[in-house]
């Protein structure tokens, strides 16, 4: 077993991030990455995600540790290269059977130490509340017009989480939990978690991280909702294209373009352009999202996400997902490809 390396601040944070699911949904751009390492506007979305609940939590982060799957090297070190950036040390941490959410959490066991935010990996949000640590744990929630597709939250009148209800056939709550938990005691959480890998507990045959904060309240912890502004799903091409949307709108002084950029080339803000764009006689924007590298010409494009060192021409399309290094002559309404794809005729 590893032994946890302590950091030198011990009034930080743990996060744990599972992110070890194949990403089907986002195909064809998963084939060469890792969904969580897809960048939204310019910065992989794990990143983003971290970054946010630093604000949040308002202390530094100790270890980030990502639960990962069949990944690459490459990819595992772009995500100890994350961490380092967010001044925490970074960890690996395998799952090699997808046995539920529980069992994810698990499999960064050795970091359920102290204060922990659990946080999925497709998610962004807009928060502007602090973690109160003098409670057992915030589970972080938004209020959803169709609570039948979600995990909620039940609470009293004191505003304490009594339930937690997947799926609810009947209206019981419209807060929706949205995959970010904040624990005081990680070691609790680790405890309820082992009792449940010992004594095989599962719901629909896995280990699911839900039923551990049942055991934890039933023990007497107290958990409060953190309602987020905004919730922020990357879970396919459309969803993390609007994601894309929202996060440069929210940023669109920090991302107004400054650079020269070529030739007739008018923009269209808000956007985000990466260093080392060249645009001639095109229009972008808004809510586009340009790689470094990428040439751009010729072109009409608004509401998408091109990668980095791209060769788009004679292109005019929308609501789009271009992958890294693609080479495209010619319109189309709406495109999602891969990395190194390429239409040019021989």
């Amino acid at each position: 077993m590893a032994t946890l390396e302590k950091n030198n601040n011990m009034n930080g944070i743990n996060i744990i991030v599972p992110m070890a699911g194949m990403g089907k949904r986002m195909r064809p751009h998963t084939l060469t990455t890792a969904k969580p390492l897809i960048p939204i506007a310019g910065k992989p979305i794990v990143e983003r995600l971290c970054e946010d609940i630093a604000k949040v939590c308002n202390k530094p982060i100790n270890h980030i540790a990502f639960v990962t799957g069949d990944f690459t090297d490459e990819i595992n070190e772009n995500l100890l290269g994350i961490a380092k950036r967010l001044g925490a040390k970074g960890h690996i941490c395998p799952q090699v059977d997808p046995l539920g959410t529980g069992h994810a959490v698990m499999c960064a066991k050795d970091y359920l130490e102290g204060e922990v935010i659990v946080a999925f990996s497709d998610t962004l949000f807009v928060a502007d509340f602090e973690l109160d640590s003098s409670l057992d744990g915030t589970i972080w929630v938004h209020k959803v017009e169709n609570p039948s597709s979600f995990g909620v939250v039940k609470l009293n009148e004191s505003n304490v989480i009594t339930d937690f209800v997947e799926k609810p056939t009947e209206f019981v709550s419209d807060l929706a939990i949205i995959g970010i938990y904040h624990f005081t005691d990680g070691q609790k959480l680790r405890a309820a978690l082992q009792y449940l890998l010992d004594n095989d507990i599962r719901e629909k045959g896995e280990y699911q991280l839900t039923n551990a904060l049942e055991s934890l309240k039933q023990d007497g912890a107290q958990f409060k909702p953190g309602a987020v502004k905004e919730w922020m799903d990357c879970g396919n091409k459309n969803a993390t294209v609007y994601t894309n949307q929202r996060v440069i709108e929210h940023n669109a002084v920090a991302f107004k373009t400054q650079q020269s950029l070529g030739d007739q080339c008018t923009i269209i803000e808000p956007c985000f352009i990466a260093e080392g764009v060249t645009i001639n006689n095109s229009t972008i924007g808004p809510h586009v999202s340009i790689g470094k590298g990428t040439v751009i010409e010729d072109s009409k494009i608004s509401n998408s996400i091109i990668m980095e060192k791209c060769k788009i021409k004679k292109a005019e399309f929308t609501n789009s997902m271009i992958g890294n290094e693609v080479t495209w002559d010619g319109s189309a309404r709406e495109l999602s490809i891969s990395d190194y794809s390429t239409n040019i005729k021989t």
